[in-house]
């Protein structure tokens, strides 16, 4: 007879609001899913220089119109309170819509999500994240860029209500961010990023 299969210790149910609480007294930032709470890995240079290359792309082309681009330290709330998460970019087209009156830093309605893949975080962002983002009223595109390699998969919710896939690994495509009447060349999120 074998031994025993591993079994994890059971992780103990944790409320959202002691999630909050908790977030809020902390140094660093915790995603929830459901009960459990996570830690964030922190990123590397690639991952930074995708997010700021394609934030500030798209911020110029939102300039002087009702959108708004913020970072990865925006939380976001889904499913009434079941997961807070920290997604790489947010957008916003119209008034943001906060949890909180006093004190507003959960946001409840993104236009556009964009997640910046890495080794450790690619299989959470395109299965469990995406998951999670489609059941938010207001999203309308979920973008993934990897930041190993040039790979841009681009999610969008059509007239029927489905997620349509574009994919792409050519340096030379531009981004159709419909949601938020942006085209971003591929180019300007890889900027500076050699090897790739």
């Amino acid at each position: 007879m074998g031994l025993p299969a591993f079994q994890p210790e059971p992780t103990e149910y944790v409320s959202p609001e002691n999630y909050l609480r908790l977030e809020g007294e902390a140094t660093e930032k915790h995603e929830y899913f459901e009960g459990e709470i996570r830690a964030m890995a922190g990123a590397n240079y690639a991952h930074n220089l995708v997010c700021m290359n394609l934030g500030g792309e798209i911020r110029n082309q939102l300039r002087g119109r009702s959108c708004s681009v913020v970072g990865s330290d925006q939380r976001l709330q889904i499913l009434s309170g079941n997961a807070y998460v920290y997604p790489d970019l947010t957008l916003v087209c119209g008034l943001p819509q906060f949890n909180e009156t006093r004190k507003p830093e959960t946001l409840l309605n993104p236009t556009l999500l964009v997640e910046v893949l890495s080794a450790s975080t690619a299989n959470t962002d395109r299965g469990e994240k995406f998951r999670y983002y489609r059941q938010i009223p207001s999203l309308r595109q979920y973008l993934m860029l990897d930041s190993l390699s040039i790979h841009a998969e681009l999610h969008t919710l059509d007239e029927l209500s489905r997620w349509v896939l574009t994919e792409t690994r050519d340096l030379a495509a531009v981004l159709d961010l419909s949601s938020i009447a942006c085209k971003v060349p591929l180019t300007e999120a890889y900027q500076e990023l050699s090897g790739l």
